[in-house]
């Protein structure tokens, strides 16, 4: 119990420290929140649980095929952010990210891909 708790409150101060960060500096915050930290933190806490090099380069694997659907949004989402406010344009971001996952899911299973 007392390694878990550890880990929420790491997962926990690296996701505080990037939106403090943030509220000093869009770019700086920008930056930082663009390096895999969640990932990094993953991989790293999978490692400490002995989980399988299998099992970590699995997680690694999809991780770079799940992220590249969701660049697109937040050159869009800006765009939305003037237009139709933040709640709306997040709404928008969510939506948007699925439908542009699926359908860059089917179009890598035709290269041997397999997302969902």
């Amino acid at each position: 119990m007392p390694y878990l708790i550890v880990k929420y409150l790491v997962t926990a101060a690296v996701v505080v420290a990037i939106s403090e960060i943030a509220r000093r500096s869009g770019r700086v915050g920008a930056l930082i929140g663009a390096l895999p930290l969640v990932s990094l933190l993953a991989l790293v806490w999978m490692h400490v649980e002995h989980r399988s090099t299998q099992t970590i380069g699995n997680y690694a694997y999809y991780t770079f095929w799940y992220v590249i659907p969701t660049l697109p949004m937040f050159l869009v989402f800006p765009w939305m952010l003037q237009r139709w406010g933040f709640v709306w344009s997040m709404l928008a971001f969510c939506v948007g990210t699925v439908l542009i996952f699926l359908l860059f899911a089917l179009v890598v299973r035709r290269f041997g891909v397999q997302l969902l």
